[in-house]
């Protein structure tokens, strides 16, 4: 395949489907590792698709969403700062903090600038010297190469009003967490192709042999989430539980060795709070000591900053699988995209954000409807 059209063709995807549904003997459950992925699902209706054979659970892949919301405050009082240039990438600024979001802080006149690449930030540091430039290091495995390089250009070069307010997390302790719980439902992981791009796969071998759970790492597009899916199945049904690569075109077994030197050169693992979940050991990503001068949390003195989760919205729920989006009581009422209560509703990798844009949640109502009138 050479062109995107063939990674959505209808055909291929009917024939897939139809592979799944005669191989699955039972329905089977299995869980996304990337909001990517979810949106896709739900866009393109492969759950609804393959009801019977498979059901598709949404995990905690969304790292907007994972973001804890006394982090979210820490950047609200940064934003707020008349010293300071707080800079983002765009999808930060709707999540909701304790009183407000980035927008508003924008809104009201703050200095906070959406950016594409922490090297933007770090080009406004230089050009803005009497100005202290924060950058909002959010994100999986993905994006960690892209931040620890920034941060280590700010070392090379000298650049000492730069800094990151770090809220880095990891896959593989995510999925362990999940796995080891005792309401956990998960039977087959779909892992993201991205993220596995750079670290490859070797971290969920272990994963797969001590929860004896099979791992694909799958692509974004419907015909690699349906041939990841059918991958999963094909495991499940033999008993056999391994990590194979359907996302052969992006990732190695190895990953690219470049990006995580530069990652382990500047970050170590730390224990992480998540949205809605709480701290998971051992899941973050922090500054090294000898980086330690660019965190934002240590030159601020933001560690005092903390807060507790809303007790009504159910994202951590939602992001463990648990719930679907449509089954919080809140979803589509009390939080919509315009009102949201919860990350999940405005990020564009959101399970709820799924869900509302693209009609689940009427379509979930217009049946409890129908249902209560017979």
């Amino acid at each position: 395949m050479k062109f995107l059209s063939e990674y959505r063709d209808p055909a291929l995807a009917q024939a897939l489907a139809r592979r799944i549904r005669e191989t699955a003997t039972r329905q089977w459950t299995l869980m996304e590792v990337c909001g990517g992925q979810t949106h896709t699902i739900v866009r393109q209706g492969l759950d609804e698709l393959l009801a019977g054979a498979v059901e598709m659970i949404h995990g905690p892949g969304c790292p907007v969403c994972v973001t804890p919301l006394e982090q979210i405050d820490r950047a609200v009082a940064l934003a707020t700062r008349d010293d300071v240039i707080f800079t983002s990438f765009g999808d930060m600024l709707r999540v909701p903090g304790s009183d407000c979001d980035l927008q508003q802080v924008r809104a009201r006149g703050g200095q906070v600038r959406i950016v594409y690449s922490p090297l933007d930030a770090l080009t406004i540091a230089e050009r803005h010297p009497d100005k202290q430039v924060v950058f909002f290091a959010v994100g999986f495995e993905t994006t960690a190469p892209a931040n620890a390089m920034a941060v280590w250009q700010a070392r090379m070069r000298g650049i000492r009003n730069f800094s990151v307010l770090v809220s880095h997390v990891t896959v593989p302790p995510a999925m362990e967490a999940i796995l080891s719980a005792p309401d956990n439902r998960v039977q087959g992981f779909l892992a993201a192709g991205h993220v596995c791009a750079v670290m490859g796969w070797t971290e969920y071998e272990p994963i797969a042999a001590r929860y004896r759970v099979p791992i694909v790492v799958t692509g974004f597009e419907p015909l690699d989430l349906l041939e990841g899916m059918l991958l999963c199945v094909e495991q499940l049904e033999r008993g056999t539980h391994e990590v194979v690569n359907q996302y052969a075109r992006a990732v190695t077994r190895e990953g690219n060795a470049p990006a995580m030197r530069l990652i382990r050169e500047v970050f170590e693992l730390k224990d992480r709070q998540w949205r809605g979940i709480g701290t998971i050991p051992m899941s973050g990503l922090g500054l090294r000591p000898a980086y330690a001068e660019f965190d934002a949390e240590r030159r601020f003195a933001l560690e005092d900053i903390v807060a507790s989760e809303p007790v009504e919205c159910r994202a951590g729920a939602v992001l463990t699988g648990q719930l679907k989006p449509h089954q919080c009581p809140m979803f589509g009422t009390a939080c919509t995209p315009e009102r949201p209560m919860g990350a999940p509703m405005v990020s564009s990798e959101g399970a709820c954000a799924a869900y509302y844009n693209y009609g689940r949640f009427r379509t979930a109502r217009a049946a409890a409807t129908a249902g209560a009138g017979t």
